[in-house]
């Protein structure tokens, strides 16, 4: 009985030191729990409820730090940008911005010049950084991207100050020229000499006036709102046309051919002005007795036909150094003999804003002493396309085809090649 009583006292004995173990464990479990562990001081700083959704629509680069300036959210534009790396920032001025701000809670703002992120040519980032206290514990860091904002503010102001120049020199001649008319007043060959001179000045001044709003309409308007199909040879026509004069005048044949009964999708207005500019620097920069070409072709690539127009010349050429600006507005490559021909240097502008509006391109060969060659390369209009295929898809429709296409735009056959003497 005595050892009976014994085994069950030691038994409960066991059981009581069991449950006291089973206390003071689950106690320093919870205790274990609650304390606040490395990764939970990096994970403590919570955003405060819809600050997360905000900054995934705002169209600035977002980070957000910590007190440790650990990195708790961040858009993919910072990202992009190159701001955060490895879970840091690793734009020192702007860590530094983000720790005099959590210190002081005062809102900063700067701009700064950051070194572009892939490349080695030195070209800088504009952006402005702008940091603000994000609660008691967070800073948040927005930054703006100027680079694309600097870059149409210094096209502006060249644009503003060739202009200026630009027009600065036709007035001041025609200012001189008029004092020079009435100091000459009794000499009627003068006064004819300077009349002559002040009718150049005057139409150049014009012809400058008229290209600036050009150069305006075709970047402001959209030329495919008033689309329609339009047939090259009309192009092709007008263009020799509008030089026809001139060309007589120094003796340069002009022949126009390729293919015909080609159309192409746009605004007629800007595509014929686009072509006459090209067909008109030809002629202005080819000696007398010399050649001027224009030929269309269709061109089949992946996604749809293209059309090419090629003006080629047999001028001066243009050198290697000078190809990767023709394009430029008010650029020259000789400003000397532009002034001779009356060139305002926003011809080409106007061409490669036209074609880019339309879808296209345009390319250049040039040789200096050979001549050049512009090609346009235009998307072909779906209405001669589709019309195309079905005639040769069902031959017996061809000219029923035919009359559908010329519906839309009369077809009056172009002579290729058209010789002026």
């Amino acid at each position: 009985m005595d050892v009976n009583a014994a085994v069950a006292a030691a038994a409960a004995i066991a059981g009581v030191l069991t449950g006291v173990i089973a206390m003071l464990a689950f106690r320093w479990s919870e205790r274990e729990q609650r304390r606040p562990t490395r990764t939970s001081l990096h994970s403590d700083p919570v955003l405060p409820p819809g600050v997360d959704t905000v900054l995934s629509v705002l169209r600035s680069s977002a980070v957000v730090l910590d007190e440790a300036d650990a990195v708790v959210k961040a858009s993919s534009a910072a990202y992009a940008l190159g701001l955060v790396r490895g879970g840091t920032l690793a734009v020192e001025p702007m860590l530094q911005m983000a720790r005099d701000t959590r210190r002081d809670g005062e809102i900063r703002q700067v701009e700064l010049d950051l070194p572009r992120r892939g490349t080695g040519r030195g070209e800088a980032l504009a952006v402005s950084a702008r940091v603000a206290p994000l609660g008691s514990r967070l800073v948040l860091l927005l930054v703006e991207d100027l680079t694309e904002a600097r870059r149409i503010e210094a096209v502006r102001r060249d644009f503003v100050a060739n202009v200026s120049h630009e027009l600065k020199t036709p007035v001041g001649a025609l200012s001189l020229l008029s004092e020079a008319v009435m100091d000459a007043s009794d000499d009627p060959e003068a006064v004819e000499r300077f009349a002559g001179r002040m009718q150049i000045e005057a139409t150049r001044l014009t012809n400058l006036v008229q290209e600036l709003i050009d150069l305006s309409r075709v970047q402001n308007d959209d030329p495919l709102e008033d689309a329609e199909p339009v047939r090259v040879d009309e192009l092709v026509a007008e263009a020799v046309d509008r030089c026809r004069h001139q060309a007589g005048t120094k003796q340069i044949t002009m022949a126009a051919g390729g293919t015909a009964d080609l159309r192409v999708w746009g605004n007629r207005g800007q595509l014929a002005a686009a072509l006459g500019n090209l067909v008109e620097n030809a002629v202005n920069y080819s000696p007398s007795r010399t050649r001027v070409g224009i030929a269309a072709r269709r061109v089949r690539v992946p996604g749809g036909d293209l059309i090419e127009i090629a003006v080629t010349d047999q001028g001066i050429g243009i050198s290697d150094k000078d190809k990767e600006r023709i394009f430029e507005r008010f650029y020259r490559v000789d400003p000397a003999r532009s002034r001779a021909t009356g060139g305002t240097g926003l011809g080409l502008a106007i061409v490669k804003h036209v074609v880019a509006s339309h879808g296209g391109e345009i390319t250049l060969w040039s040789a200096e002493g050979q001549g050049s060659t512009f090609t346009l390369r235009l998307p072909e209009a779906a209405v001669a396309r589709e019309a195309r295929d079905r005639a040769q898809q069902h031959p017996a429709l061809d000219e029923e085809a035919g009359q559908a296409v010329n519906e839309q735009s009369p077809y009056e056959p172009l002579p290729a090649p058209e010789v002026l003497p």
